[in-house]
């Protein structure tokens, strides 16, 4: 079969074309953004008809999914770690409905926080569910364990939760294909009321899922993806997951541990197999990338006073990532990690583009309050979250998708008059049109600034949902007209653009300020695509 050198990302993607996808929905977030990305520019999911597109929010693409396995066909959802959160509602909720074409969710998580507002782990949304997780160790699981979830989600017409982290989504290695597996035929349940959540319903599938965990426990204890690997020393025996498990063989070039090793991928853990090595060994070292989850479930059902080492302990730090040095100080052996860089190294801050619209949207923003006291301007998720550095020093919020809206009405409601929100277009159909609402029904004293840069720019430049309608959309939500504000973010109109943000934060009520200019690297990207277009046709 063909080879390919791929992305964790890409291996996901393309294991799903290969096992039968008809179609993918996701919400742009790093590290999960390559995943659909790699669908939508692939020749073979055009050729096959694989409906692939950006949702609104991670909430609406999960339904999407799930509308689509209700429909027989074979479907994937992906999101980060904190894009879950969002989607929580029919997540957990689609345990109970179960699946009917097969279903994968990818959250990729994010440990050490490298572009997120924290580092929680999936696997507890996963478990919260109740549902079977997936947890590859390098790239060619990643790809394989896409055929084996929809096999599992349609064995058990359940959906499956696989879980990646940043460094599996974004390093690359070779990854072997299987044949294209032909697309499901579309048939409904054979139960249309396997969807009906009423309580009569939802109480009788809940306790067939509850049933259920028996068998998920038996697919791990049999699982291709768990492995246990028996060593002479029975000193200690190690548990890892995931991609826990190269940092660990990492530290053996030789590929040879002298301890026994765990290697667990596939979730609910497999019992049988942590008792083996637990009875077996003196003492158990836990090696999981995330949080303490597996450790914590052992020592939940294995306590009969043997040690069990990992985060909790201190024994492997409790925040961010693992590293192969990180795993071979907790195992004893010599710390390789190196000197501190040296204080002579500048280092550098992310910055906002050269030529960033929002640059100049800040400094009108900036000049407007100058003679307020700080600390009224409330943020959100996106490229302008960097207006909180230096020299911009603009925002005094980031919390969440769509939280400077209803941050800001909370604000003002405590007194905090005028309150200022500032938030991107794509955030504000991802999540912050219903704060709006809230603001307008309550006619809020507080200015929205809408940061229109026409496309979903710190991920990528995917299209924006809000793209030509945000005027209509604020609008429609009850905002009066004359106090629906479109400014040109340049230095040459630095006055007037002051001027309208002044009149408007003296409005006592909702105002919405919307300063519109294409990304600055939209506009490179969309000149080479026709410069290209326009190469083609010339040698057509």
């Amino acid at each position: 079969m063909q080879k390919l050198l791929l992305l964790g990302d890409e291996a996901i993607a393309q294991g799903a074309i290969d096992a039968g996808l008809s179609g993918i929905y996701a919400y742009p977030g790093t590290p999960s953004t390559e995943i659909t990305e790699y669908v939508q520019s692939s020749k073979e999911a055009k050729q096959h008809g694989i409906r692939s597109s950006w949702s609104t929010n991670e909430k609406t693409a999960m339904e999407a999914a799930l509308g689509m396995s209700y429909a027989g066909k074979r479907t994937m959802v992906c999101m980060k770690h904190v894009g879950l959160n969002v989607a929580a509602d029919p997540f957990v909720n689609s345990a109970i409905t179960g699946a009917n074409g097969g279903m994968i969710i990818v959250s990729a998580d994010d440990p050490s926080m490298h572009s997120s507002q924290n580092e929680q782990d999936s696997r507890f949304f996963g478990k919260f569910a109740m549902m079977p997780i997936l947890e590859p160790s390098n790239q060619q699981e990643a790809y394989d364990m896409v055929h084996y979830g929809f096999e599992l989600s349609e064995k058990y017409m359940i959906p499956v939760l696989m879980r990646i982290t940043t460094r599996m989504a974004h390093s690359r290695a070779g990854i072997t294909r299987r044949e294209i597996r032909k697309q499901n035929e579309m048939k409904l349940p054979t139960d249309l009321r396997q969807f009906v959540l009423l309580p009569a319903i939802a109480r009788c599938r809940y306790k067939g899922l509850l049933n259920n965990q028996v068998m998920f426990e038996q697919e791990s204890e049999k699982s291709p993806f768990n492995k246990y690997m028996d060593g002479i020393d029975k000193k200690m025996g190690i548990i890892t997951t995931g991609i826990a498990y190269n940092y660990l063989m990492e530290n053996y070039p030789d590929r040879i541990v002298p301890y026994p090793v765990l290697k667990i991928d596939q979730y609910p853990i497999p019992r049988n197999m942590v008792e083996k090595i637990y009875n077996e060994c003196d003492e158990i070292m836990v090696l999981e990338e995330g949080a303490p989850i597996v450790e914590e479930m052992i020592k939940g059902y294995l306590a009969n006073g043997k040690t069990i080492k990992g985060r909790l302990d201190g024994c492997v730090p409790r925040d961010g990532e693992l590293n192969p040095n990180i795993v071979a100080v907790a195992l004893g052996m010599t710390d390789t990690i190196g000197a501190d860089i040296p204080d002579n190294v500048v280092s550098r801050p992310p910055a906002l583009c050269a030529g960033c619209p929002h640059i100049d949207s800040y400094l009108a923003l900036n000049e407007a309050l100058i003679k307020l006291e700080p600390g009224r301007v409330f943020a959100d998720i996106g490229c302008y979250t960097l207006g909180a550095l230096k020299p911009l020093e603009a925002i005094n919020t980031c919390v969440d998708m769509g939280a400077s809206i209803t941050m800001a009405k909370g604000a003002a409601d405590a007194g905090l008059i005028p309150a200022v929100a500032v938030i991107g277009d794509s955030t504000f159909t991802h999540s912050g049109i219903t704060g709006l609402i809230d603001a307008v029904n309550d006619k809020s004293p507080i200015t929205v600034m809408i940061l229109d840069n026409g496309t979903t720019a710190m991920t990528g430049g995917q299209d924006s949902a809000a793209f030509g309608r945000i005027e209509a959309i604020c609008k429609g939500i009850g905002v009066e007209e004359e106090h629906i504000r479109i400014l040109k973010p340049l230095r040459k109109n630095h006055d007037e653009n002051t001027k309208i943000i002044l009149e408007e934060l003296a409005y006592q009520g909702v105002s919405v300020i919307i300063p519109r200019r294409e990304c600055i690297v939209a506009i490179d990207k969309r000149m080479r695509v026709k410069e290209k277009l326009r190469r083609e046709a010339e040698k057509a």
